[in-house]
């Protein structure tokens, strides 16, 4: 496989600097995350650094681990080793002629990228903190609940997850969460048939094994971000071939709610992690201090209940 060493640059105001490829160029013609080649005896941090001084002029000060994704295109294979660049000095620039921008986050979507690099864009437009709501007896109770762990711990997305209502019931408590103005400005993420999510005009869905397993293809959900629960090498394979936006992996550590289910641990996640070619949320008696190590073994970031729901 050819190793990449890519890099998601940020200008602290909300926009991601992007290249084009040269039309004569594999790929040409579309939009990149800019990196390159990582040579023999380089780390991949030495080769970005490398790589983006002399193709945009800047000088890399500090950067973290993203993701990482194998991906196999009918006539190349490629190992993308992507980096968030936190500093950097100089002004970013298309040294090589090649055109360059700076994208508003909510305008990448519209940008044509190779496929390789659709992971890098979901792991940029996902948050690194998915909040799963707790059971809850009343609407009014979760809106409460829901409200107050957004505001303590800065979240931005909320899976609304009620397995105890019907499909009436559920369909009324998406509505009510939908009308209060708070919670507007945040992602929500339904928990439901795609049948239902597809009736509701959900933008993001989160699918059970069990719903992921017995999907047939990626157009049968009608929004943007589609996600899944996986316990399993299989179920994230499955997840992949479904062209899932990104996945939960779980349970990491033992938890109250699943006493009889083992736990797969660290060493085991960061494993599997490593063959993903999707972003990885890691669920399963997480807390907001695991959120570092998560990170650390390429995760996306962590998925909880307990950890923000009071």
């Amino acid at each position: 496989m050819i190793h990449v060493a890519a890099a998601v640059i940020d200008d602290g105001e909300g926009n991601i600097f992007l290249a084009k490829r040269p039309d004569d160029k594999h790929q040409g013609g579309l939009w990149e995350f800019p990196g390159g080649k990582v040579e023999q005896g380089e780390s991949s941090e030495v080769a970005l650094a490398r790589e983006l001084d002399e193709e945009i002029g800047i000088k890399v000060n500090q950067v973290e681990p993203l993701i990482q994704i194998p991906y196999h295109y009918s006539d190349k294979s490629v190992f993308l080793d992507v980096f968030r660049v936190t500093g950097f000095s100089g002004e970013a620039w298309g040294k090589e002629g090649q055109e360059v921008r700076w994208v508003p986050l909510n305008e990448l979507d519209s940008y044509p990228f190779p496929a390789a690099n659709k992971p890098i864009l979901n792991a940029v437009l996902l948050p690194d903190k998915l909040l799963i709501t707790k059971v809850y007896n009343s609407l009014s109770e979760c809106i409460s609940g829901t409200e107050g762990a957004i505001n303590n711990f800065s979240l931005s997305w909320f899976m609304l997850r009620q397995k105890q209502l019907s499909e009436e019931e559920y369909v009324q408590w998406v509505r009510g969460m939908r009308e209060v103005s708070p919670l507007n400005s945040k992602r929500l993420m339904l928990s439901c048939s795609v049948g239902l999510a597809n009736s509701l005009k959900a933008d993001a869905l989160h699918l059970t094994s069990q719903r992921l397993m017995e999907m047939s293809g990626r157009e049968e959900f009608s929004g943007r971000f589609l996600g899944a629960s996986c316990h399993t090498q299989e179920e994230l394979n499955k997840a992949q071939l479904m062209q899932c936006d990104y996945a939960t992996l779980s349970p990491i550590n033992p938890t109250k709610s699943h006493p009889d289910t083992p736990a797969l641990g660290w060493e085991a996640a960061s494993s599997i992690i490593a063959h993903a070619a999707l972003p990885v949320f890691l669920l399963g008696g997480m807390n907001q201090n695991d959120l570092i190590q998560a990170k650390s073994i390429g995760a996306q970031g962590i998925a909880a209940i307990n950890a923000w729901c009071s």
